[in-house]
């Protein structure tokens, strides 16, 4: 089912305004910077104006007001071309995206002070990523139903489309003008610097001495013993927690902090500091990250091992960019990143401690093969990384699995975790079933949900690809993966040009079209024309088989196992496949339920993969890998790695 549209209004105030009458909730003004929201903005109010509608503006976008003073949200009146600000509330950051929480709890106070007059909300510009999805989540729960103006070039490229489908009020769709654009970072640094040093004169801002211990510090001071890490800092005195002025600091002495103050308010008890710094060029920007220097006593070291891990391999199949993260030595874990979807999948979950917790949270599904502990033990920092406010993580894998994610869960005390636990969704292949549970820390056992069929070992599907599962054998029941993208779409640039049109958004519009089986959607060209989108993808885009991936380890060398792999990975474009040991050590693989060099290769000849890339190999040939490609290459030389 396709997406109902957003609907468009014109980028003219004056028809906007008669298409939303007198506001009965807050009007958010959503869009990258240099779409043109702050000059929409100032223009809608005197639209207003003019129909007697009496209205305000709240600029939300710290880092590059409109009005006010950067390091703050501002609430502010149309004056003539220009803005009477009323209140503002310090932040003492320009980075909305980081201080997310202290924005939303400022906007509150900002709203309480607006009352109930038409407000216009100038939103800001962090609009990608997840900071981009969880700052304007949260902006729509904080306003309710607000009306809502995204602005765009087109329908096809609005950000956060789908956050704003989960909003349930009015959404309009408003074209970014052809001569908005975004200041380059110099500029902007160079405007709001201005700002601030105009600020700085006009309130008789002089140097003023404040003792540190007869005020409270909020926000992220450095510490009182790094006197460097003060000068040029942002500061705000606060009481009650409502701002009263700023100011720049000068010095501090770890008890005495001398900063740039208009005349002091002496009922003023907590100071503010955060990360909005002056920079040795003189221009306010953002502080670099403080790291603290302390004298310690050097410890002797235990020498290196003889060879470190070996490094990650990285490579691009379809639509994914992929990373054996721990390397062809390392813990089993393979990172999926779909490009432009700003998400990620883990195939297996060995020790992973050293990726990024950022990277957990783009994780929505985890595909395990078994259980052994170098294929799970980094579920500890999957599971460490997500307390929060995210949605469900699922994880796929064969029997069993519900049972010993459960226990990781409840080795740990939950008790001041409330209901912000690391929540998943847990789905077990069993044979043509999917049985499935919902796991969250801090609550008491599994919930068990319904279970679904399932066909040809299909564990998730969605628009653009499916995971598929098969069962083998490593004396245990292991299941090995494929990636099976959607059809690929490439445009025929010599057809764009033959019929002389320019690549654009357009173009995405045309391809999600065609990857939904919609051929009848209509198409607006960029010289005025609309087409459907199956004419026109029949003269513009060449369309072919999507790239598949497969991912096999921690199998024996059966006949069973490979009559049901070779082909599950018949013309995979990549081909995982675990390679231990060298056939010289045979006796192991067989022992433990593995392949060796030759049967490896031997199973990616038969199922003619494009490349293979070996990967889980033993330990004790780190000192000489290369004689593990020797043998992998006299069977199969197309190797990722080597």
């Amino acid at each position: 089912m396709s997406k109902k549209p957003f609907p468009s209004l014109p980028y003219a105030p004056d028809a906007i305004v008669d298409t939303l009458g007198v506001p009965t909730a807050p009007v958010l003004l959503v869009g990258a910077p240099g779409s043109g929201k702050s000059t929409l903005a100032h223009r809608l109010a005197l639209a207003f104006a003019r129909e007697g509608i009496p209205c305000l503006c709240l600029g939300a976008d710290p880092g590059n007001p409109a009005f006010g003073l950067p390091g703050t949200l501002s609430l502010a009146a149309p004056k003539g071309e220009g803005w009477d600000v009323l209140r503002q509330e310090a932040l003492c950051t320009l980075d909305a995206g980081r201080f997310r929480l202290p924005l939303l709890l400022a906007l509150r106070r900002l709203l309480e002070e607006a009352g109930n007059r038409p407000l216009l909300i100038d939103g800001p510009g962090v609009v990608r990523g997840v900071a981009g999805r969880e700052t304007t989540t949260a902006l729509l729960e904080t306003l309710g139903r607000p009306i809502v103006l995204a602005l765009a070039a087109d329908v096809p490229s609005l950000p956060l489309a789908d956050e704003l489908r989960t909003l349930g009020g009015e959404v309009w769709h408003l074209a970014t003008p052809a001569e908005a654009r975004r200041p380059g970072k110099g500029a902007r640094a160079h405007r709001r610097t201005a700002v601030w040093d105009g600020w700085l004169e006009r309130s008789h801002a002089e140097p003023r001495l404040l003792e540190l211990d007869a005020f409270s510090l909020l926000g992220t001071p450095p510490p009182r013993d790094e006197p460097s890490a003060w000068p040029g800092r942002q500061v705000a005195l606060l009481r009650g927690g409502r701002t009263l002025t700023l100011g720049e600091i000068e010095a501090c002495d770890g008890s005495v902090l001398r900063a740039r103050l208009p005349p002091l308010d002496t009922s003023a008890g907590t100071l503010l500091i955060r990360d909005a710094q002056r920079r040795a060029d003189g221009l306010l920007g953002t502080a670099e990250p403080f790291v603290g220097r302390r004298s310690v006593t050097p410890v002797p070291l235990p020498p290196p091992p003889p060879l470190a891990e070996s490094p990650p391999l990285i490579g691009r199949c379809g639509p994914l960019d992929y990373s054996l993260v721990n390397g062809v030595f390392g813990d089993p874990a393979l990172h999926l990143r779909l490009r432009h979807a700003g998400r990620s999948l883990l195939f297996d979950l060995g020790e992973v401690g050293h990726l990024s917790a950022r990277l957990a949270h783009q994780v929505s599904d985890v595909f395990i093969s078994h259980a052994h502990m170098d294929h799970l033990a980094g579920f500890q920092w999957l599971l460490r990384s997500r307390l929060g406010e995210f949605p469900p993580c699922r994880i796929y894998g064969p029997p069993g699995l519900a049972r010993h994610l459960a226990a990781f869960v409840e080795s740990f005390l939950w008790d001041r975790i409330g209901g912000r636990g690391p929540l998943f969704e847990i789905t077990e292949l069993h044979g043509q079933t999917l049985r499935r549970w919902r796991l969250q820390a801090g609550i008491t056992g599994m919930q068990e949900l319904s279970a679904c069929p399932t066909a040809d070992g299909v564990l998730h599907e969605e628009s653009g690809f499916r995971i598929r599962a098969l069962e083998l054998d490593h004396h245990t029941t292991v299941l090995a993966f494929a990636f099976e993208p959607a059809r690929e779409i490439r445009v025929r640039r010599d057809r764009l040009q033959a019929l002389d049109l320019e690549p654009g958004p357009w173009l995405r519009r045309l391809k999600e079209a065609i990857l939904g089986r919609e051929p009848e959607i209509p198409v607006p060209l960029p010289d005025g024309r609309v087409r459907p989108a199956g004419e026109l993808a029949e003269e513009l885009l060449l369309i072919r088989p999507g790239k598949r991936l497969v991912y096999a380890t921690d199998l024996a060398d059966t006949p069973h196992n490979r009559s049901r792999l070779i082909p599950f990975a018949r013309h995979a474009h990549t081909f995982f496949c675990e390679s231990p040991f060298l056939q010289r050590d045979a006796e192991n693989a067989i022992r433990n339920g593995h392949l060796t060099t030759r049967a490896c290769a031997g199973i990616a000849a038969e199922a003619e993969v494009g490349v293979l890339v070996p990967f889980h190999f033993s330990r004790r040939y780190q000192a000489n890998p290369e004689a593990v490609y020797d043998e992998l290459g006299t069977g199969f030389p197309r190797l990722l790695g080597r």
